[in-house]
């Protein structure tokens, strides 16, 4: 294959995000509690990792860490407006609590930002997740 033919099959964006590796106490328990909520399904294992393929060419790769700390981060999640309903559905059938900020401070209730609606919960190892229907209006 020459040069020219490989360099056609790239992105033509500077970079698009292909995967990120999510920390967890249990990878297989983490990774079902997103697809129950998300409504997604859980990959076949790839080395250490337990993909939940998003839809959209980017897979969260459940990695397990053992012996340390898991130091919490933020996942954001655009999803359709037609499907929101039934992801807050889910939280509410699986116990958890979901807050229209990202601070926590208004359980229960969901935001309106940039005209559409939003929602943040804690994963079970603490990572602040968001669903969102709309993205960000960005300066």
């Amino acid at each position: 294959m020459s040069r020219t033919e490989h360099t056609t099959e790239l992105p033509t964006a500077i970079a698009h995000l292909n995967h990120t590796a999510v920390y967890a106490r249990d990878r297989r328990l983490s990774a079902e509690f997103l697809v129950a909520v998300l409504g997604l399904r859980v990959g076949a294992p790839f080395g250490p990792f337990l993909p939940v393929d998003l839809g959209n060419g980017v897979t969260l790769d459940y990695y397990e860490m053992t012996g340390e700390p898991i130091q919490p981060q933020h996942y954001a999640f655009l999803v359709p407006e037609e499907q929101f309903d039934g992801m807050i559905d889910r939280l509410e059938a699986l116990g958890v609590t979901y807050y229209a900020d990202p601070n926590h401070t208004r359980p229960g209730r969901v935001n309106d930002l940039f005209g559409g609606r939003g929602a943040y919960f804690d994963d079970p190892d603490g990572h602040n997740m968001e669903i969102m229907t709309r993205p960000y209006a960005r300066p």
